[in-house]
């Protein structure tokens, strides 16, 4: 029997939306990592990119479990000399709860072009409202 090789003419993308309101950040970015590669299809292979479309909505609700809040930071070099910056995830979440999501789901895609095209399919917003709507995006429950 032949491996199934899946061919980019043949992926069929669809739109999820993840509610992350009282759930877990980590949480939410595992399911939206694992649909935005594609290892809920039937027709995943590691080698090519046949994930979907996911937004995520309600990221201000997220919630961090035990002392992630207040002990957790989140670190980052800007290039220069001297340029190791940090921020704390209780000031993350109360101001850029968007970014901390996506920060979460890009740490959980593969570090090659492959992640990096993955995670140009992940739309991430604060509220409850998105721009996607034309898409007609389904509601994923897990």
């Amino acid at each position: 029997m032949s491996t199934y090789m899946p061919k980019s003419s043949d992926i069929e993308r669809k739109w999820y939306i993840l509610d992350a309101e009282g759930k877990s950040l980590g949480r939410v970015a595992a399911k939206a990592a694992h649909l935005l590669r594609g290892k809920h299809k039937p027709t995943y292979a590691p080698h090519a990119d046949c994930g979907d479309h996911v937004i995520i909505i309600n990221c201000d609700k997220a919630v961090l479990t035990g002392n992630k809040l207040s002990q957790k930071t989140f670190k980052w070099h800007t290039g220069w000399i001297g340029g190791l910056k940090e921020i704390r995830y209780s000031k993350l979440m109360a101001e850029q709860s968007d970014r901390a999501m996506s920060i979460a789901v890009n740490g959980m895609l593969p570090n090659n072009t492959l992640g990096r095209k993955q995670a140009t399919r992940l739309r991430v917003y604060k509220g409850a409202e998105h721009d996607n709507a034309a898409q007609k995006p389904e509601k994923y429950e897990f």
